[in-house]
């Protein structure tokens, strides 16, 4: 009977964790496909990294600049094959999945170690995950994906368990691919005040130096756990990152081409039309190339703050977005570079599903009768919108010169129809900490996106008050809250993208950002002393790619020293890469 009894439990508990096995039994670790034979490791590149952030942990300031640092000191679980998206082994060796989707096993590599020698283990795990839901902590965007999981259960030194409450497509992802951090370098301390020290890491880099406000630098760590792995061959071939950071792009720029600067992604036209000129690019000395390839197109408008008046009425975001002037910004300013908007997410539309978004166009007269409708009606003498005894006014809260010439625009076209405009200018962290407050009306906002679309963080009404969350509009609509529960259980990409679509057609006529302007390839400028592969960026690579494929070519430099101290050109790179008709898979 004893028997019987433990057999039973034994056959409940199977049941309960009926699992399948990952990676499958045919994976092996392979070289990375878009990684050169080729490169070589050493030497440093610089890089300009817009404003100096508030923080460096990645868990307090969701900024590109943290993000890109603190990803190369710590480590996830699971990492992603660049050109198959499928998942692989990261600090995890292996993992499981419950029959039901929602038990997720990891076995961590007994190999897996802290800069310090320590093991990493399911406590650090455990901790991290401890850290960010921790009310006190200001993690408010990482806490959307970690509240999915009751607390993560550590089943022994190497192995952790985490339970989802519910079944989602996004739930591997989540347990599998947050940064973990070291639990015995950082448990004493307030996790809120970890920002530029990070003395323990697991990744390829660790932090060399800091001039704050200036520069950071990170060095490739020689004892790095994972260097010799066949899938990291090849990559992170710099021996010093050297981030700069400058409050304008333009002031950037001149350092870029003063050589202090040796890579340089173009964001504005201006620079990529009229200021590439010279000896210094005629003569080949730096390489100007557009690159095609598959990052996922992000977004970029003025946010409204539609919590309080006067953006809480869709009349009178309709209103803006018929008042901002995008074909004359970007015939003036920008020299037509850019296609403009109609999507938050311009990657789900194609030939088979064309975008039924109309263009918000320059319409002041609709603008006018929208605000009328909206109760703002304009003062006989002073011309100015009123509606119960207040002015139209508000302010555009703004972190850099660079807007002024769009916001100079846009400023005469609302005081046409009798709206004041405002500029509130403050440097990036200034503008951070407002932003994680919602203390502002109007901004400019640009988002990255990803390739499997997640519309949680951004859209979802139970965001819209997270403060330091993604949701920074307020955004809050029953119909799409209910998509959202929906495209949750769906495993399918095509089916879960269906469904995106009509998030975003919803979220487009709502108007919680006017959206603006992008372009559909990268433009970079880069001194000539790099070896790169032939598609310069990988499958999926976003402009910062460089950094973890290039590498520093002696014979490249040196024949750049000397074309320089010579007058003489060096021979010419294409001026635009194709990643599709570069690679073939």
């Amino acid at each position: 009977m004893r028997n019987l009894i433990v057999l039973l439990i034994l056959l409940v508990c199977t049941s309960a964790y009926a699992t399948d096995f990952f990676p499958g039994p045919g994976w092996r670790d392979e070289p990375n496909p878009f990684a050169s034979p080729d490169a070589e490791i050493g030497g440093e590149i610089s890089l300009y990294l817009a404003q100096y952030p508030k923080s460096l942990n990645y868990y307090l300031d969701i900024s590109f600049q943290a993000s890109q640092i603190f990803g190369t000191m710590y480590e996830t679980l699971l990492t992603t094959h660049p050109a198959t998206l499928d998942y692989e082994p990261g600090i995890a060796e292996k993992w499981s999945i419950s029959e039901d989707k929602k038990t997720f096993t990891f076995y961590i590599d007994k190999a897996a170690k802290w800069s310090d020698g320590r093991p990493i283990t399911a406590r650090d795990i455990k901790w991290t995950y401890d850290m960010i839901m921790d009310p006190k902590n200001l993690t408010g965007p990482h806490k959307v994906e970690m509240e999915r999981f009751l607390p993560p259960v550590v089943v022994d030194d190497y192995t952790i368990r985490f339970s989802a409450r519910d079944v989602h497509w996004k739930n591997l992802g989540a347990a599998g691919q947050f940064l973990i951090m070291p639990k015995h370098a950082f448990e004493a301390l307030d996790f809120n005040k970890i920002n530029f020290e990070f003395p323990v890491v697991s990744g390829p880099y660790r932090i060399g130096q800091i001039d704050e406000g200036i520069f950071v630098t990170l060095e490739r760590r020689e004892d790095w756990w994972a260097g010799n792995y066949k899938r990291n061959q090849g990559t992170g071939n710099f021996q010093v990152l050297k981030y700069k950071f400058f409050a304008e792009n333009e002031n950037a720029f001149e350092a870029f081409k003063k050589g202090e600067i040796d890579f340089y992604p173009v964001h504005t036209s201006r620079l990529w039309v009229n200021e590439t000129k010279g000896a210094r690019f005629s003569k080949n000395w730096i390489i100007k190339q557009k690159v095609y390839n598959y990052d996922p197109l992000g977004f970029q408008g003025f946010a409204m703050n539609i919590r309080k008046p006067p953006f809480d009425d869709l009349r009178v975001r309709q209103a803006m977005a018929h008042l901002i002037d995008r074909r004359k910004m970007n015939s003036t300013l920008m020299y037509n570079q850019y296609f403009l908007h109609k999507s938050f997410h311009e990657d789900l539309y194609s030939k088979d599903h064309p975008n039924p978004n109309p263009l918000f166009e320059m319409d002041k007269s609709k603008a006018r009768r929208l605000l009328g409708e909206a109760g703002w009606i304009a003062n006989r003498q002073t011309g100015i919108l009123e509606k119960k005894g207040r002015q139209f006014t508000f302010e555009f809260l703004t972190r850099s010169a660079t807007s002024e010439k769009f916001l100079a625009i846009f400023t005469e076209d609302l005081k046409d129809v009798g709206i004041q405009l405002k500029i509130n200018k403050k440097d990036w962290a200034a503008w951070a900490r407002d932003m994680d407050e919602f203390n502002f009306q109007m901004t400019w906002a640009a988002w990255s996106s990803s390739i499997f679309k997640d519309p949680e963080g951004m859209w979802s009404s139970k965001e819209a008050d997270r403060k330091s969350g993604s949701n920074i509009t307020g955004f809050k609509n029953d119909r799409v809250d209910g998509l959202i529960e929906k495209q949750k259980s769906i495993f399918d990409v095509k089916q879960r993208n269906q469904i995106n679509r009509e998030i975003d057609q919803i979220i487009y006529q709502q108007v919680p950002y006017v959206l603006l302007w992008n372009i559909n390839y990268h433009r970079l400028l880069y001194w000539n002393k790099f070896g790169t592969p032939d598609w310069v960026e990988p499958k999926y690579g976003s402009e910062f790619s460089p950094i973890l494929y290039w590498w520093l070519d002696e014979d490249s430099l040196a024949d750049l020293q000397d074309a320089m101290q010579n007058k003489s050109a060096l021979p010419p790179k294409p001026p635009s890469i194709y990643f599709d008709k570069l690679y073939e898979e």
